[in-house]
C-alpha cells in the first residue's frame, strides 16, 4: 500500500509541475555547465522530481557533489522518449499484475504500444549514455546507469565500470540515491 500511496503522490506532484514554477537555479548551482542542458531538457515533472530527490538527499545530510548531480540527472534518459503520466500509471499497474511481461516488453524498441515499458526499462542506460557523451565522470554515469537495479546486481558490475573505486563507496552512494528516489 505504501508503494501505491507514493506513486499517487508522485503523480499529483507531476501534474502540479506543469503549472507551478520550477526552481532551476539550484540545478545550475549543482551541475557543471556541460551537464545542465540535460537537466533543462527534461520535462517539468521530471525536473521537479529530480529536485525533490536532491532535497531529500540534502535533508539526510548527504554532501557528495556527484550524488547531488545524480539526483538531478538520474532520469535524464527519458529525454529520448517522452513518458506521459498515464503511461507511468500503466507500467506500475501492469508491473503489479505481470512483472515478467513488463520485463519482456521493456526489451523492445521504444515504438508503439510497448513504448512506455521500454522507456521504464531502458531510460537509465539511455541517461548514462547521454551523461557520458556530455562529459560526466565515471561515477556519475554509473549512478545514473544503475539507479533502478538491485544493490546486489549493481555491486557485481561496479568493478568493471569504476576500477579505481571501492564497491562499498559506490554502493553507499547508490543506496542513498535509490532511497531518495523511492521517497519521491
Amino acid at each position: 500500500m505504501t508503494n501505491a500511496r507514493t506513486r499517487l503522490q508522485q503523480g499529483i506532484r507531476a501534474l502540479r509541475a506543469w503549472v507551478a514554477p520550477i526552481d532551476d537555479h539550484l540545478a545550475a548551482e549543482v551541475l557543471p555547465t556541460n551537464l545542465l542542458p540535460l537537466f533543462q531538457a527534461m520535462r517539468p515533472g521530471e525536473r521537479q522530481h529530480s529536485l525533490n530527490v536532491l532535497a531529500t538527499l540534502k535533508s539526510r545530510g548527504e554532501t557528495d557533489p556527484v550524488l547531488w548531480q545524480a539526483a538531478l540527472l538520474h532520469d535524464c534518459g527519458k529525454i529520448r522518449a517522452p513518458y506521459w503520466l498515464w503511461e507511468r500509471v500503466l507500467v506500475v499497474l501492469v508491473k503489479a499484475i505481470a512483472p515478467r511481461q513488463v520485463t519482456t516488453w521493456g526489451s523492445r524498441s521504444p515504438k508503439g504500444w510497448a513504448r512506455p515499458f521500454v522507456v521504464n526499462a531502458q531510460h537509465a542506460e539511455w541517461g548514462a549514455d547521454l551523461a557520458a557523451n556530455a562529459g560526466a565522470d565515471l561515477l556519475l554515469t554509473a549512478l545514473i546507469r544503475y539507479h533502478q537495479i538491485s544493490i546486489r546486481e549493481a555491486a557485481g558490475k561496479v568493478t568493471a565500470d569504476l576500477p579505481n573505486m571501492t564497491a562499498d563507496r559506490f554502493i553507499s552512494l547508490l543506496q542513498a540515491l535509490q532511497a531518495a528516489d523511492d521517497l519521491n
